[in-house]
């Protein structure tokens, strides 16, 4: 049974930091490049970063770039997203999501139909 699962969501301070997961069950994750979405209330979908699975690039939507990275411990079947420098309007529940394996010899995008399997997310709230 294929399963990602998201943690590490909390209450954060504008300016602090956190870090989330996404565990892999059922499937070997260093197959598949991974994205992280979010979605705050009222509003689309948005993507955040994604990683390949080849070489370990990334990819950052203009919002995040400098404050989020994302890395994968093949390991540990992890994939992780640290937030630094935090602001309200990273509030959002997060997702990961595993690529399909039909693109893996292209780099990863984070547009939403290119991923097949998805996570039940993580909240995350940024309030003083």
């Amino acid at each position: 049974q294929v399963q990602l699962v998201e943690s590490g969501g909390g209450l954060v301070q504008p300016g602090g930091s956190l870090r989330l997961s996404c565990a892999a069950s059922g499937f070997t994750l260093d197959y598949y490049a991974i994205g992280w979405f979010r979605q705050a209330p009222g509003k689309e979908r948005e993507g955040v970063s994604c990683i390949n699975n080849n070489d370990g690039s990334t990819y950052y939507a203009d919002s995040v770039k400098g404050r989020f990275t994302m890395s994968r411990d093949n390991a540990k079947n992890t994939v992780y997203l640290q937030m630094d420098s935090l602001k309200p309007e990273d509030t959002a529940v997060y997702y990961c999501a595993t690529r399909q394996v039909s693109l893996r010899h292209y780099g990863c995008t984070v547009a939403a139909w290119e991923y097949a399997d998805w996570g039940q997310g993580t909240q995350v709230t940024v309030s003083s």
